[in-house]
């Protein structure tokens, strides 16, 4: 009932959200004689953020068409290099590149939002690096017939992507990826793997949720697994191509977080209003586009979701050395071969600080020249992996990481 409830409330904020719009467009006519004076302006504006905030959004596209290297405009190429049931690859490069240039594979969270939630991420590495980024696909568009999806299948697919993309490969794990991506190189490491990466940086992960905990650490222990299950597992209505799925809706996901900032979230449409009244169409379109990422949101599959909640948040398996990946422990001591870097955001209210640094203490068999860790003084947590902090302050560091790493790693900006 879950669902249907809010696929109906969807339908009408639809409905009311292209009347609203249509409203707007109307009052702002310079036809209309209220758009001059009075109210009219005033209620043009009110109507545009309602509209804005109400339609309807799907899985936006990337759309990196150039990037910007040495005083040079380079044309970037996306393509899909693999396919999976419940993730793509996705390759980004551009004709500026040298031949030996850098591969970053990129894990996006799979956390209820896109990974085009990573596009300021995909966008800065793609200067200096071949970037591959898993691209996780809407669990309710995944038909039952293709199976479950839980961390166990998570790692499994990192190890073939980071397999098909080959040896040397450079991994960013963003957020919640720190645990499955740490994980994998683990077993890598463990099993020798040819493609094990060379490198592997967390930023803002969960990896000891013990270590500074945040409230979203705190709603996770609050509650045995069971009420997890009992009240925010759903399942995918008749509409949808996996329908009879059992999803954690990215609705409530959405739904938590804003009510985390809900009065930064009201503050920031009212900045719109204003900004619409007085004729700010830049200042509105930026609040708009990060709402259009925002609010575009996701299903997780409900076993993927519940193994996640019970293993990291509740029970600390990774730090407690009692993850086990197909029924086998997972001992991160076994890394010995990839350099690792821990990032962490100052003021990060989703991962606290010291929760991803805690890998470094965890890889026991690495020595402390292949550790490194950096506190982004003033960040936030998106702020780590998108904004101007995050070109100017982190992606250098992260570049350096990557450059000092010795084989044939190379940083050169153009052939």
């Amino acid at each position: 009932m879950l669902y249907h409830a809010h696929e109906l409330q969807r339908s009408w904020l639809n409905s009311a959200s292209t009347f609203a719009a249509m409203a707007a467009e109307m009052l702002a006519s310079p036809y209309h004689p209220l758009s001059y004076f009075g109210l009219g302006p005033l209620a043009a504006s009110a109507l545009e953020v309602f509209a804005h905030a109400a339609q309807p959004r799907g899985k936006p596209e990337f759309d990196i068409e150039t990037v910007k290297v040495g005083g040079k405009i380079w044309p970037v190429t996306q393509s899909r290099v693999l396919h999976r049931p419940f993730g793509d690859l996705l390759r980004f490069t551009h004709t500026g590149h040298a031949a030996d240039v850098p591969k970053l594979l990129i894990v996006a969270p799979m956390s209820g939002h896109y990974a085009t939630l990573l596009r300021g991420t995909v966008e800065r590495m793609v200067e200096r690096c071949e970037v591959y980024i898993t691209d996780w696909a809407d669990a309710k568009m995944v038909p039952l017939s293709a199976g479950r999806f839980d961390l166990d299948d998570y790692i499994d697919y990192l190890i073939g992507f980071l397999d098909h993309i080959g040896p040397g490969t450079h991994v960013l794990a963003v957020c919640q990826p720190s645990v499955p991506a740490l994980a994998a190189t683990a077993v890598m490491n463990a099993a020798n793997h040819r493609a094990a990466p060379a490198t592997l940086t967390m930023m803002g992960g969960p990896v000891d949720t013990r270590q500074s905990p945040t409230t979203v650490n705190d709603l996770a222990m609050e509650r045995p697994i069971a009420w997890f299950r009992q009240n925010v597992i759903a399942t995918v209505p008749l509409q949808y191509p996996g329908e009879g799925r059992r999803v954690y809706p990215g609705f409530l996901q959405l739904a938590g977080f804003m009510s985390m900032n809900l009065g930064n979230h009201l503050m920031s449409h009212y900045e719109m209003f204003k900004h619409l009244t007085v004729g700010d169409e830049q200042s509105a379109q930026a609040t708009k586009n990060f709402y259009d990422e925002y609010r575009s949101v996701c299903d997780m599959t409900a076993e993927f979701y519940l193994q996640t909640v019970e293993e990291v948040f509740q029970k600390h398996s990774i730090p407690n050395g009692t993850f086990i990946h197909r029924g086998k422990p997972v001992d991160v001591g076994a890394i010995t071969r990839t350099a690792m870097m821990a990032i962490e955001g100052e003021r990060d209210d989703i991962s606290g600080i010291g929760q991803t640094r805690a890998a470094l203490t965890l890889a026991t068999g690495l020595p402390d020249a292949k550790k490194r860790y950096f506190l982004a003084p003033e960040v936030g947590h998106y702020g780590i992996f998108n904004g101007s902090k995050w070109r100017t302050r982190i992606a250098p560091v992260l570049e350096e990481f990557i450059g000092a790493v010795p084989g044939k790693t190379k940083l050169a900006a153009v052939a």
